[in-house]
């Protein structure tokens, strides 16, 4: 099982000052925190897409051609690239041109993203939220196969064999389907033969299994080879010197992400003891220190019958620069090796 990191790239108050660190500053750092992670021997660092004021994500492509250019070993990738409001061609090219960037290193994680604000913002109708992806995910695919390209759909203009370039290093570009909780979503995928990227935002992850088996069942129906129907998961996640620095430190920031959500959508704010719940060992969030979350680790792939990789997202408003560094580093150094001998 590989262990990497995953950032949404959110604005940062500084728990110490009270200082919004500014958008130049929080790239700089990103990309620091980015190399630390090549450094420790990490596997993955991805980079999400969201097209709100409190996250400096929204071209991802951008941030990952940085750090391709800073680092030599990890992998590289989307966490997640939200297709349905994107230009397959123009994604395509992207992360083909970065995959000679990086020699090599990148993944293509694709998905629908888990806010809405991209639908509007590009012209495009909430009312088709699931045949723009499905449309836009088989030209994708149909790029990814052929040079030349010959389609036609709904949502964009046929092609009628133009040729997509550059083409990427590797033959074929890893494309990954990250989904959330719908079981078409995941049936989908696997009757594709595509590798999976599950996000675990709530609940307990062990309530997937009955999802993942399904991705499972259809990808062996039709046929594809069990090597070729991986399972990653995106998670919540720190690490610190203890549970209870891992906690205090992550709490203040989870809770201000969470009530701004929670007022959008309507929901219940959240509690200190919600956060403790969801932070525990059947919890979401893969939280505490090394050895804490080592086993959690171990314990949750068993549960799911085996996962490829497991990314932890760290992104946090209120999370002091050097704390993530820190937590980068354990996850490096020390959780990584437990989770390997395990």
């Amino acid at each position: 099982m590989h262990l990497g990191v995953d950032s949404f790239v959110s604005a940062v108050t500084d728990p110490t000052t009270e200082r919004l660190v500014g958008p130049e500053e929080r790239m700089a750092d990103l990309l620091e925190e980015i190399e630390l992670a090549d450094r420790v021997g990490l596997y993955s660092f991805g980079i999400g897409e969201h097209h709100r004021s409190e996250y400096y994500d929204s071209a991802p492509a951008i941030i990952l051609a940085a750090a391709a250019a800073r680092t030599s070993r990890i992998r590289l990738g989307s966490a997640v690239t939200v297709l349905s409001a994107a230009d397959p061609v123009r994604v395509f090219q992207q992360f083909a041109t970065l995959d000679l960037i990086a020699k090599g290193r990148i993944d293509l994680v694709v998905g629908r993203g888990s806010f809405t604000e991209a639908f509007p913002l590009f012209g495009l109708s909430l009312g088709d939220y699931d045949t723009l992806f499905s449309e836009k995910l088989d030209l994708l695919l149909k790029i990814r196969d052929s040079e030349q390209v010959t389609w036609s759909g709904r949502h964009r203009p046929a092609l009628t064999g133009q040729g997509v370039y550059p083409r990427p290093l590797q033959d074929p570009l890893p494309v990954w389907v990250g989904v959330g909780g719908s079981p078409e979503s995941f049936a989908r995928a696997g009757l594709l033969g595509l590798p999976l990227m599950v996000a675990i935002i709530g609940g307990e992850p062990r309530q997937f299994a009955p999802l993942i088996d399904l991705y499972r069942r259809a990808g062996a129906q039709a046929g594809h080879a069990p090597e070729k129907l991986q399972v990653g998961l995106h998670v919540f996640g720190f690490v610190a010197d203890s549970d209870q620095v891992a906690a205090d430190t992550i709490y203040p920031g989870w809770h201000e992400m969470f009530a701004k959500i929670s007022r959008e959508r309507g929901f219940s704010q959240p509690s200190r003891a919600q956060f403790d719940a969801t932070s525990g060992p059947n919890g979401a969030f893969f939280m505490g220190d090394p050895d804490t979350v080592a086993e959690k680790l171990v314990r949750i792939s068993g549960q799911l019958g085996g996962v490829d990789r497991i990314s932890l997202q760290m992104t946090n408003p209120r999370l002091a620069h050097a704390d993530l560094l820190r937590g980068i580093e354990l996850l490096g150094t020390e959780v990584a090796p437990k989770v390997a001998s395990a």
